[in-house]
């Protein structure tokens, strides 16, 4: 069975232990079995250890399954995320996966100039949130899935529509945006620039 993998990045600023404890659940875990998954890599941050070490102590009290999928992670890596996530990419021995991150602009753009399925989960509780709207936008324009922390199933499900229609990053330059606005205007507007 070739490997397929599904990277899972929180970022580095500010911690995203929600996720980190949703694609740990059985019923995630399920689903990326049930989708061909093998491996579940985490970049878990600086305080995120802890889940994954309670995960595996659940594992071993008989109290949680992996159902079958490898788990590991890692706190930060100083290179930058560049070789996890071409680790989902297809190649001779894997099968193409999916990027599931935050919502911060530069892990977006990373997955995004990398061509692989990505869903993207806002972290709600940050204050004076943009990536509900960044999320949303580059959703309805075709980029990534939206995620939501309490249906990841479902987003994993979507990701596989969106390996088929995905757009291509950067954007070619055809004129106006439907929208008014593209990327660069939902973050000048995020960021306060106004012209």
């Amino acid at each position: 069975m070739a490997q397929r993998v599904c990277f899972v990045t929180i970022g580095a600023t500010a911690a995203f232990d929600q996720l980190l404890k949703a694609v740990l659940t059985s019923r995630f875990l399920q689903a990326l079995h049930a989708s061909g998954y093998t491996t579940l890599l985490l970049q878990y941050g600086k305080n995120g250890h802890g889940i994954l070490n309670d995960f595996d102590a659940a594992v071993a009290a008989g109290k949680a399954t992996k159902h079958g999928i490898e788990i590991s992670g890692f706190d930060f890596n100083k290179l930058g995320l560049g070789q996890e996530m071409w680790s989902v990419k297809a190649a001779n021995d894997r099968t193409e996966g999916v990027v599931i991150s935050h919502a911060g602009s530069g892990s977006i753009l990373d997955a995004l100039r990398i061509e692989v399925p990505l869903i993207v989960v806002p972290n709600t509780s940050l204050l004076h949130n943009h990536q509900v709207d960044l999320a949303e936008e580059l959703a309805k324009q075709g980029y990534l899935v939206h995620g939501r922390l309490d249906d990841l199933p479902r987003a994993l499900a979507e990701a596989d529509v969106l390996r088929k229609t995905q757009r291509a990053w950067p954007p070619p330059n055809r004129g106006a945006d439907p929208s008014g606005r593209g990327l660069a205007g939902v973050m000048d507007e995020e960021m306060g620039f106004y012209d």
